[in-house]
């Protein structure tokens, strides 16, 4: 079966006035339909940077990006979610016009679409709140709002971007359990970009381990959990520390 997508031996370089900074070496790699991977590696190696790469707002240097078989264009753009660190819902919408804003920018704006909005509301626990501004929320529930927001959209694709690093620990451990859960339960593809070891294990399939910059794949390890654990769940495995310390004597080889 062919991958949804494919980074073929992608190069990236920064440019400025100071100089060439190489940020990113002979990526590849591929992620399949309904596959979850994680990304991790040192800080400031060109995580996010591969993201924009991968959903078209960068362009590589040399290699290519290939999404359903053909080179990233601004027609597949749209088949691809992304998720920030931030929520970016508008204070002055309420959390059900905040959901709506995607649809409301690619004029798809219906009848049915509002029933769907509001049946994900109600699936994610945020219909009593469709009216209420997103400061009466609490950090999770802004990241769940987001996330039905970008499913809305119907993307092929869920690239992820450290989404839960601005949520204190215990939040951020529950709705790491519940954005994992939804996008598993929703059959999405996605890609995380984290910090954080173990995010990355309770929620990949495959976690790929980049080197420091320039940034090349050092290795990309396969998890073996039960299906039906949730993420949280992974967590009280062995398995999940053996995975954790395999990562990181992966990033920390002196130690």
């Amino acid at each position: 079966m062919e991958p949804l997508i494919y980074c073929n031996h992608v190069n990236y370089t920064y440019h400025t006035l100071q100089g060439e900074t190489p940020a990113l070496c002979d990526i590849h790699f591929h992620v399949d339909e309904g596959e979850f991977v994680s990304v991790v590696g040192p800080s400031g190696c060109g995580k996010s940077t591969l993201l924009s790469l991968l959903c078209g707002l960068l362009k590589p240097e040399s290699g290519t990006v290939v999404f359903k078989g053909k080179p990233i264009s601004d027609y597949s753009r749209r088949q691809i979610g992304y998720m920030l660190q931030h929520d970016h819902l508008f204070e002055w919408r309420s959390v059900r016009k905040n959901i709506l804003l995607g649809l409301e920018i690619q004029k798809k704006l219906s009848e049915k679409t509002r029933l769907e909005a509001d049946h994900l509301l109600k699936l994610y626990g945020l219909y009593d709140f469709k009216d209420a501004k997103p400061s009466q929320l609490s950090g999770g529930m802004r990241q769940r709002a987001a996330l039905i927001r970008t499913l809305l959209l119907h993307p092929d694709l869920l690239l992820l971007d450290e989404p839960f690093s601005a949520l204190d620990y215990q939040t951020r451990l529950k709705v790491c359990d519940d954005i994992g859960s939804i996008i598993r339960q929703s059959n999405k593809t996605a890609i995380l970009v984290t910090h954080d070891l173990s995010e990355a294990v309770s929620l990949g399939d495959r976690i790929i381990v980049l080197s420091p910059l320039p940034a090349g794949v050092q290795n990309i390890i396969k998890t073996d959990f039960p299906k039906e654990l949730s993420p949280l769940g992974r967590r009280n495995t062995n398995e999940f520390k053996d995975y954790f310390n395999q990562i990181w004597k992966e990033l920390n080889p002196n130690e």
